[in-house]
């Protein structure tokens, strides 16, 4: 099965709550969802994306990581009606999340970038680049060799801008591809 039938078979962001999630995972979704603002700078950004983006992530309504990141990609597909966003849940999909093990384990969330036609374009997984950072800060203290990792306070909005270069590269991917741009005609 390619990842565009997996695609078809993904639900959308609130349907996968209610399918998936308890009122207690919900009830903690919503309030990150609640909580994620993007900047005027970040909306437009998002607003301006020409080309159709297919979003799949394979979550888990229960993980920590997925609550406090797939509201965020929920805020940026807002943004803009060519982003497609959908969700699986990868306990009731064994066999995807073991064609997406990551580190050698069925991490979640996973977000696999797909073109409109279906092509992977890009895989990110559990966590992102300012996440880790904060992490790595608070499990491995004086040996963390990395850049500054943001605060407590200042996650949230990192993470999200960690998700949206993620989705600029992609739409930058999309936008400058010879394939597509010879289908559009651009």
């Amino acid at each position: 099965m390619t990842f565009s039938d997996w695609f078809e078979r993904a639900l959308p962001y609130e349907e996968f709550l209610k399918r998936h999630a308890t009122e207690g995972d919900r009830r903690a979704w919503s309030e990150v969802y609640d909580s994620v603002r993007l900047t005027d700078a970040q909306r437009d950004l998002v607003a301006a994306f020409p080309r159709r983006m297919l979003v799949l992530c394979l979550a888990g309504a229960w993980c920590g990581d997925c609550v406090a990141q797939c509201p965020i990609l929920a805020r940026i597909a807002a943004a803009n009606p060519r982003i497609d966003l959908r969700f699986l849940d990868r306990d009731a999909h064994p066999d995807l999340a073991s064609a997406l093990r990551i580190c050698g384990g069925s991490r979640v969330p996973v977000v696999v970038f797909l073109s409109e036609d279906g092509q992977e374009c890009a895989r990110l997984s559990d966590r992102t680049l300012s996440r880790y950072r904060w992490l790595a800060a608070r499990q491995l203290g004086s040996q963390y060799p990395g850049g500054p990792p943001p605060s407590d306070e200042g996650l949230t909005a990192a993470v999200t801008q960690d998700w949206l270069n993620e989705f600029e590269r992609v739409q930058l991917m999309l936008r400058t591809s010879a394939r597509l741009r010879q289908m559009h005609g651009d």
